[in-house]
């Protein structure tokens, strides 16, 4: 793995701004985890290191990082576990580094919570890239509600959505969303009504271009705990909606309220 000179060296280099975020990278190989933190360094974020799960979620209180950068197998505590430790607590944005060749090895911890994965070996400028997507979409949000100039609230059934504060209720009771999942209910409402692509979504909410058919697996993934947490019936949706051939598609909403 070699180490690109960056553009900016401790700026964004997509628009120069100073970047404050920390990063929380995880992983049991000392050379990995020496040179991402150089590189990620070098780009202006704080860096804090941990070499195997326990120690990730110890350090995770002290730290309380913006991101979670984590490989899977580890000592003492797989990347699985901790997953699942980080979510009950928290929201924060999850990067998974896998090894595994098998998909479904990596989808598994996708549906434990992670936001998205890089399979190894992989390039540092490739993960500083998807770091800054996710972090740019978890800092307020980059969708058409972001602005406060759409609706105030969205009241479908049992189901509130308040764009403005990227919240969701459901008979009354807050459902918790990742960054992630709010920011795809969200896409899909402003084109409710419209099948989009698992391409589309992939490019817009995750911001790269699927190479593999089963790059496309982690929107199909984050659909399902979407629908787990707003529709009454997962297995029979009525909100988020599978267009056969397609993708995906919200029902159409009254446009009165369409954001």
């Amino acid at each position: 793995m070699t180490i690109p000179t960056p553009e900016a060296p401790g700026l964004d280099a997509q628009n120069g701004d100073a970047l404050k975020q920390t990063i929380l990278l995880v992983d049991d190989d000392a050379n990995i985890r020496r040179v991402l933190e150089t590189r990620l360094t070098m780009f202006g974020y704080d860096v804090a290191t941990a070499s195997d799960g326990e120690e990730a979620l110890a350090l995770f209180q002290t730290v309380q990082p913006d991101v979670v950068v984590l490989d899977v197998m580890m000592p003492k505590m797989d990347g699985y576990g901790v997953i699942q430790a980080l979510r009950q607590q928290s929201e924060v944005p999850i990067l998974m580094l896998s090894a595994c060749s098998e998909v479904k090895d990596r989808i598994l911890g996708l549906e434990l919570g992670a936001d998205d994965y890089i399979t190894k070996p992989f390039s540092p400028k490739e993960l500083e890239a998807r770091i800054r997507c996710v972090l740019r979409r978890t800092a307020g949000g980059a969708g058409p509600a972001a602005d406060g100039s759409g609706p105030r609230e969205i009241k479908i059934g049992q189901l509130m959505i308040l764009p403005h504060k990227r919240q969701v209720f459901k008979a009354g009771e807050r459902v918790k969303l990742t960054g992630m999942e709010f920011d795809l209910l969200e896409m899909l409402m402003a084109h409710s009504g419209q099948p989009l692509t698992r391409q589309e979504m992939l490019t817009k909410i995750w911001g790269y271009t699927p190479e593999r058919h089963s790059d496309t697996r982690v929107v199909d993934v984050h659909i399902s705990r979407l629908r787990n947490k707003i529709e009454d019936d997962p297995d029979n949706p009525e909100l988020v909606i599978t267009a056969r051939g397609t993708g995906y598609l919200f029902q159409r909403l009254p446009a009165a309220t369409a954001i």
